[in-house]
């Protein structure tokens, strides 16, 4: 049976929020505002919206999708997720990814831009401050004519805006080759997908982390995830000793060190792995 879009969404989001990634939400860890059961609604809320992806545009489906997910949820869940699942899940589906993610982006209008903020302003993700140019926060301007012009100023300093940028390099190359990597080797999806976080950590410094505490604790978080990898993989002991330390650290502070735009890259990282076939279900978890 093959997976319709909607439910490559929203099962990519599930596997994403239940693997015991170190400062993230999951089955065994909850934050004040934000528990697991959260993650799972928001899940199922997106997967309509992604099925009508194809004959949508990106930005009527990035607002349908955040609308849902705000109608269950009181905090924003799942944001930087939506952004990255929408361009992959419009691409036809007789098309790889790879070869039809181009078009999609190249064809982004100033509609486009005008939901998207709109769909930011309502999600209210945490650390956004406030930018000389297109400012979500100043709604006395219009957004930008194009989404792209908005996503090239930010790309900067953000890993999700680089994605529309750089045609989804690090989604499609580093996240899905990551995760790939993990289930070649006959990893459990907890396995494969902790490891692939960690790898995502260690090569690019944690926009949200950025954003709420300074580069400078973000690089810090790259470090000791990348001190995590050299401690063994997921079958030897040491690695998991080590990731529940990189957890603790990441958990202190309020949370505030919650590498949560790399759980956004997980997510659509695997969900281009169940869209392309790659990885097939039921996956082991233990």
């Amino acid at each position: 049976m093959q997976l319709s879009i909607g439910q490559c969404a929203t099962l990519a989001c599930i596997c994403e929020a239940t693997a015991p990634k170190p400062g993230n939400v999951h089955r065994g860890a909850d934050f004040e505002d934000l528990t697991f059961p959260d993650l799972l609604a928001a899940a199922v809320a997106i997967g309509p919206a992604m099925d009508r992806a194809e004959t949508s545009r990106v930005g009527t489906v990035v607002l349908e999708a955040v609308r849902a997910t705000r109608a269950i949820i009181s905090t924003n869940a799942n944001l930087g997720t939506v952004l990255l699942l929408a361009p992959l899940a419009a691409v036809p589906r007789d098309k790889p990814l790879a070869e039809g993610i181009g078009a999609i982006l190249n064809r982004l209008e100033a509609a486009d831009a005008r939901d998207v903020y709109e769909a930011i302003r309502i999600a209210k993700p945490g650390g956004m401050g406030r930018v000389a140019e297109a400012d979500v926060a100043d709604v006395e301007r219009p957004p930008p004519a194009n989404l792209l012009d908005a996503m090239r100023l930010a790309a900067n300093r953000d890993l999700v805006a680089r994605q529309f940028v750089n045609g989804f390099h690090e989604v499609l190359i580093d996240a899905a080759g990551s995760l790939a990597d993990g289930f070649a080797r006959g990893w459990t999806a907890g396995e494969m997908i902790v490891h692939a976080q960690l790898t995502l950590m260690s090569r690019f410094p944690d926009s949200l982390i950025a954003r709420k505490c300074g580069s400078k604790v973000a690089q810090q978080a790259s470090d000791r995830a990348a001190a995590v990898l050299e401690a063994g993989t997921p079958r030897d002991e040491s690695f998991w000793v080590a990731a529940g330390e990189l957890d603790f650290w990441l958990r202190t502070d309020g949370h505030r060190r919650n590498p949560g735009t790399t759980a956004d890259l997980i997510a659509a990282g695997l969900f281009v792995l169940l869209r392309e076939g790659i990885m097939t279900w039921p996956m082991r978890w233990q």
